[in-house]
């Protein structure tokens, strides 16, 4: 009996012990606490099941849900030169990157592609603010100047997605010049008659509001996206008064006129499909994107009475 309860039974216990639990099976929301499966969270697009939390989402998610069947084309962007200030802090600016790119597995904090939603042909462009919070610096520049020019190339319309905490200090100056880069790009769009669309997440700040951000044709937003040039504690700091309730979040900001829309992530492929559509002079999409009856001669409607007759039998 002691060799069973000292030997035998520590032994069973020791082989089933050793079965590794993967990590990352379960996400709290920051909003409501609830625990959430990873597949039942990205199933529905990184949105809590339970309060309807947006939660983070990587700019190449968002296109895998965004493009029909996940299917999309990337641009290049062309590389500007690294590090233009030799810019140091607690760590070089070349470190900084590489870390970023470890764990993003992106180039940089923006992501531009084609492809169609909705079969709806697009151009569109993505800012990840897992990478240095999204910073905006001479890639983000040259991405939306890039996108802008294939959206003119190919008389496609624009979408973009912004996520940022501001221009990215290790650049500085050359950084705050992506400003008046970007609005000439979007210029471009007007001036070519293409809608140009943007969706602002959480959050949306600094120079990115100040600039491509707020000059689309229409402005939609994520339900409590913070959309902002110096944050809230910093105004109130400023003016030693309380803010009103929701001050500078996407509802606040769309009862004042600042949004055209506040639209929950899993219904920004279908508004933006009607939207561009609406805006490109095309028919309406097609429910369920089936083809239409005109495409099929037997669906046809019969010539004359004899032949429906027939139909009928």
């Amino acid at each position: 009996m002691n060799w069973i309860n000292n030997y035998v039974r520590p032994r069973i216990n020791s082989i089933f012990s050793r079965r590794e639990t993967p990590e990352n099976l379960w996400s709290k929301c920051d909003e409501c606490g609830m625990m959430l499966f990873h597949r039942e969270l990205s199933g529905n697009l990184n949105v809590c099941t339970s309060c309807g939390h947006h939660m983070a989402i990587t700019a190449r998610d968002r296109f895998e849900a965004l493009f029909d069947v996940g299917i999309f084309t990337e641009i290049d962007v062309p590389a500007p030169v690294v590090d233009p200030l030799q810019f140091r802090d607690q760590k070089k600016y070349p470190d900084r990157l590489k870390a970023a790119q470890k764990v993003t597995g992106e180039a940089e904090a923006m992501l531009v592609a084609e492809g169609e939603i909705g079969r709806t042909p697009i151009v569109a462009a993505c800012q990840d603010f897992s990478f240095m919070a999204g910073s905006m610096g001479m890639y983000v520049g040259n991405a939306i100047i890039t996108a802008a020019e294939r959206a003119v190339a190919t008389g496609k319309p624009l979408v973009l997605f912004s996520a940022a905490g501001g221009a990215r200090m290790q650049e500085g100056i050359l950084s705050l010049m992506q400003m008046p880069r970007t609005t000439v790009a979007i210029q471009m769009l007007k001036e070519a008659g293409l809608p140009y669309i943007v969706v602002l997440t959480h959050p949306t700040t600094g120079g990115v509001t100040a600039s491509y951000a707020m000059l689309g044709d229409v402005q939609i937003a994520e339900p409590n996206a913070l959309i902002c040039f110096a944050g809230p504690r910093v105004i109130a700091q400023t003016i030693g008064e309380k803010l009103p309730e929701g001050f500078q979040r996407a509802e606040y900001l769309l009862e004042h006129g600042m949004l055209d829309r506040v639209t929950k992530r899993t219904e920004m492929k279908e508004e933006l499909v009607s939207i561009i559509r609406m805006l490109m002079h095309m028919p309406p999409p097609v429910m369920g994107d089936l083809p239409k009856p005109s495409e099929y001669p037997e669906l046809a409607a019969p010539a004359d009475a004899e032949t429906a007759e027939t139909a009928k039998e």
